[in-house]
């Protein structure tokens, strides 16, 4: 198992989650490194990051939660129990508001929320607060927390930014590097 040193000079507020496909080898390490750190088991139905393997294109893309600018999860809640965490320009749930009704998991666009049928509760990725520890473990380094501003590929960061978030602001970056 490799470690990875997350080093970025920007403010944790201006980082993002950076994911490169071509780098990424499906080898599924950050799922279950997320499982580890958020529930105590290695089990990659509870990791709050997924490696989604397209086949036809021969890529693995890690998939989590975008931290939409305007996240439809948040509007669709009844109980108002998903905030925006301005600290670490994320989005999070309020365990003590949430009623599990699951709304917000249809209204994701991504499918990046999920439901643990054991616990009762909803979960989606919460950024480690502030530490990944998928971008820890990735030993290919396709995923990175940085400010996206940073890129070298501007371009290729906003075409990937307008097509993974259909239109959306989202805080999660796919990159081209």
């Amino acid at each position: 198992m490799g470690f990875v040193e997350v080093k970025s000079r920007s403010s944790i507020s201006d980082r993002q989650l950076v994911v490169d496909p071509k780098k990424c080898t499906g080898c599924r390490q950050c799922e279950i490194v997320c499982s580890i750190s958020q529930c105590g088991v290695s089990n990659p139905t509870k990791s709050r990051i997924r490696i989604i393997h397209w086949r036809n294109k021969g890529i693995f893309i890690p998939i989590s939660c975008q931290q939409c600018e305007d996240a439809p999860c948040m509007t669709a809640c009844p109980r108002e129990a998903i905030q925006r965490d301005t600290g670490l320009n994320r989005v999070v749930v309020d365990y003590d508001r949430c009623i599990s009704c699951k709304i917000c998991v249809s209204a994701c666009p991504f499918g990046a929320m999920g439901f643990d049928p054991q616990d009762q509760k909803i979960f989606k990725c919460n950024l480690c607060d502030g530490d990944p520890q998928c971008v820890r473990f990735c030993y290919p380094q396709s995923i990175d927390f940085t400010d996206p501003g940073r890129l070298q590929y501007p371009r290729i960061r906003n075409a990937a930014l307008k097509y993974a978030g259909f239109g959306r602001k989202t805080h999660v970056v796919f990159s081209g590097k």
